[in-house]
């Protein structure tokens, strides 16, 4: 326990600000599409891939060694689960895997896309952290924007202050019967923005883990990437 509230605090120390590679905001579906089920399946995908060592490795082989990440869900509103952590190693990846067990969902109602861009520009903007890079990683399972700027809109003004956003379409069975098949061409087309930005689509569930797996590493790595990364099926 101390050590998770070590790893919580440790980036929230009033001082200079912090050099790290990457800050990365995993911002993550919490809209009425996804079910309580889901939502957890969603985290333990995240502290799982965050704990992998494929992307500890990737992590190890940044410039500095370390990445600051926090994880907020997104729907009407928008709720930080876990607050900026570094991650340098098996330690602060198991404290920020922790960390997300547990928390209460926030995040309700329907889909507000140009809000939930602007809140996590805004979460890496007003950190203590400089970092090299900064991506926000966004994941949902549709287009639909009922509240709130154009996501449009909010993409150019998020991809104008040099942050990047990627994005991970979650097709399920709901998305192929309301005809949103195309969904990673949508995020592609209407979401994604700045230097490198791609889109990975996870088919299934059962390959959900493996989408956030592959995406992390990508983003970590700065790899260039093609704009929609094959399809996991």
């Amino acid at each position: 326990m101390l050590h998770i509230l070590l790893a919580l605090t440790l980036l929230a120390t009033p001082a200079a600000a912090q050099d790290t590679d990457l800050e990365l905001v995993l911002l993550a579906d919490s809209s009425g599409s996804i079910t309580q089920s889901e939502l957890l399946f969603q985290r333990q995908a995240y502290a799982e891939a965050l704990t992998d060592p494929e992307v500890l490795a990737a992590i190890a082989n940044t410039a500095y060694g370390h990445i600051a990440v926090t994880y907020v869900e997104w729907a009407t509103n928008q709720s930080v689960v876990v607050p900026w952590m570094q991650i340098a190693g098996p330690e602060d990846a198991e404290a920020f895997a922790a960390a997300l067990d547990g928390p209460p969902r926030r995040a309700t109602g329907r889909n507000a896309i140009g809000s939930a861009l602007l809140f996590a520009a805004e979460l890496i903007e007003t950190n203590r952290i400089d970092g090299w890079r900064r991506v926000i990683d966004f994941s949902g399972d549709s287009t639909g924007n009922t509240f709130g700027p154009p996501m449009e809109v909010a993409r150019d003004q998020v991809v104008a202050t040099g942050i990047t956003i990627n994005a991970l379409a979650i097709l399920s069975e709901r998305s192929i019967m309301d005809g949103r098949d195309g969904l990673a061409q949508a995020y592609a087309d209407r979401i994604i923005g700045g230097m490198g930005a791609f889109v990975v689509e996870a088919a299934t569930r059962a390959v959900f883990a493996d989408a956030v797996k592959r995406k992390l590493i990508l983003e970590i790595a700065g790899t260039p990437t093609p704009r929609i990364v094959a399809t996991l099926e």
